[in-house]
């Protein structure tokens, strides 16, 4: 074939087919996202605190990004008009799964946070978040998300992004009637029966949510119960790895065992019961 010929073909090859590129993050790797409005100085405290490793790669996250996956699951007033929530993102060995901790952070739980984020189908990942001063914390899960997509060069969906904004939000609102650590086993247990059933239509989602919630002998709602089945029948409809997200959860599960049989767990239980046996008996002294 004429050369000629063979370059105009590999140019419309080039021109025409999709080209993927991964970034393919390495264990250890770090990215830190902060938020655009950030003051110099907040910036360089935060930077502080976090204590990146030389080189790391920064990113910032923008209020309308903010805005883009909460603006109708959350009031306008509550996102805010300013991006000040940051968050260090370290990726860890396979199998290794997803860790939060956060400060100055006063809604979101680092449970509620994971759960999201093994929803939106991250992994093998140590976040930090904070911010400058005390914020609710709704806006950080879009700087995870997004310092996770430029990092490994996984795309994910913007429904998917939307929807774990909405667990996260539902999730919160519903720990603070009947307390955070029951709302989080609630959401998780929903899920692993979703996986586990496979659900198809509006009602069958509303029969496991039911289920569930009787079996916790949790009163809910009526108003409680429909936000639920809106959130789980949106997930139940998305390209959501429903299989491994339950392996997540119960690998959560395990880490918590394993700490409470870990030298470190026992000491800290022995420690809050003594302190709490010690608080006894001084109250039991005052009424002497």
């Amino acid at each position: 074939m004429n050369k000629k010929y063979i370059w105009i073909l590999v140019l419309l090859i080039l021109t025409f087919s999709p080209i993927t590129v991964l970034a393919d993050a390495a264990v250890g790797d770090v990215i830190v996202s902060l938020g655009e409005n950030l003051s110099d100085s907040q910036k360089a405290a935060i930077l502080e605190e976090f204590s990146p490793p030389e080189g790391a790669l920064q990113i910032t996250t923008s209020n309308a990004e903010e805005h883009q996956y909460l603006d109708g699951v959350i009031p306008s007033a509550q996102i805010g008009t300013k991006a000040l929530s940051s968050v260090m993102v370290t990726f860890t060995e396979e199998g290794s799964g997803v860790s939060v901790v956060t400060s100055n952070i006063n809604y979101i739980t680092e449970q509620t946070y994971t759960n999201a984020l093994i929803t939106a189908g991250i992994e093998n990942a140590d976040i930090r978040i904070t911010a400058p001063f005390e914020v609710s914390g709704t806006a950080a899960l879009t700087g995870i998300m997004k310092a996770y997509e430029i990092s490994t060069g996984e795309k994910i969906s913007e429904d998917v992004k939307k929807v774990a904004n909405e667990e996260m939000v539902t999730s919160a609102q519903l720990g603070e009637e009947i307390g955070d650590e029951k709302a989080n086993d609630i959401i998780n247990e929903i899920k692993k029966q979703i996986a586990d059933q496979n659900p198809k239509t509006t009602e069958e989602i509303r029969n496991i949510i039911i289920n569930v919630v009787n079996n916790f002998n949790i009163d809910l709602s009526q108003e409680q119960i429909d936000k639920l089945v809106s959130l789980f029948d949106k997930m139940k409809d998305l390209d959501i790895d429903w299989d491994g997200m339950k392996n997540q959860i119960e690998g959560l599960k395990d880490k918590a065992s394993d700490y409470a049989a870990s030298d470190e767990g026992k000491s800290l239980l022995k420690g809050l019961q003594d302190f709490f046996n010690n608080l006894m008996e001084w109250i039991k002294s005052l009424l002497k």
